[in-house]
């Protein structure tokens, strides 16, 4: 059994609800997995990437962008272009804009402000084009599956606030 879950009996009277969240009957005594309260179930995650990713389809990547915005790593450039544009990135582009934070450790450069090895311009670029690949080509099946394994994933999902 896997980390997240939870070993009924049939001393709980719980009747055991199968990979679809449906009743299957009574428990006679034998023991059925449950994820442990507080977590969603996989279908509830699968919901919620869904939605997710069929939000994040819809904002426009800016058309307009290429300013100068200084930056030392780009987790840092990102919360700045977040600010400056008014949108969330996608939780694919905030992971591996940390992934790429992460590997510079250790490096030659490592303290070398990311802006002087990465001119500004293509550094934004090259966010931008990460974020329209995730937002429009990315499966919800693969973002939820990755969030199930990732029980801090919320700190990586950016607060969407509709545009009024």
């Amino acid at each position: 059994m896997g980390d997240n879950e939870v070993v009924l009996s049939s001393d709980e009277e719980l009747d055991p609800i199968d990979k679809d969240g449906q009743i299957v009957g009574s428990n006679c005594g034998v023991e059925f997995a449950r994820p442990p309260k507080g977590i969603p179930s996989d279908g509830t995650i699968i919901r919620r990437a869904e939605m997710y990713q069929d939000y994040m389809k819809q904002i426009p990547i800016p058309s307009l962008h290429g300013s100068l915005v200084p930056f030392t790593s780009w987790q840092g450039l990102a919360k700045s272009l977040k600010q400056l544009y008014s949108q969330p990135l996608h939780y694919l582009t905030n992971v591996r804009l940390k992934q790429w934070d992460q590997m510079r450790i250790g490096s030659h450069d490592e303290y070398q402000p990311l802006d002087t090895i990465i001119h500004p311009v293509k550094a934004e670029a090259i966010i931008w084009l990460m974020e329209e690949v995730h937002r429009l080509t990315s499966s919800h099946h693969h973002i939820a599956k990755l969030w199930v394994s990732d029980p801090m994933h919320d700190a990586f999902v950016d607060t969407i606030i509709p545009q009024i």
